[in-house]
């Protein structure tokens, strides 16, 4: 199975909807929660290469982008090949 990280703020809809999209799929992940915490976040916009908006969601170590990205793969039949991956 793989790795599943986001980061999130608190109260960001596309936040939730990310989790909700995740979870409905049975898939565990590790929540990083940006809000109040400039290091952490300083460490999100390094790690997704400038971006600086929540949620930004890694497989693998692989940046997959926002709650858009994850949806968009979805629809295309292809998060599941990408949640299948082993870590």
């Amino acid at each position: 199975m793989a790795k599943v990280e986001i980061y999130t703020t608190k109260y960001c809809p596309y936040c939730i909807r990310a989790k909700a999209l995740l979870r409905d799929k049975g898939i565990s992940f590790e929540e990083i929660d940006v809000d109040g915490d400039p290091d952490l976040r300083a460490a999100m916009v390094e790690r997704a290469g400038g971006r600086r908006t929540v949620p930004e969601i890694f497989i693998n170590g692989r940046i997959i982008g926002g709650y858009n990205e994850l949806s968009a793969l979805e629809a295309a039949g292809r998060l599941d090949a990408l949640l299948s991956e082993p870590e």
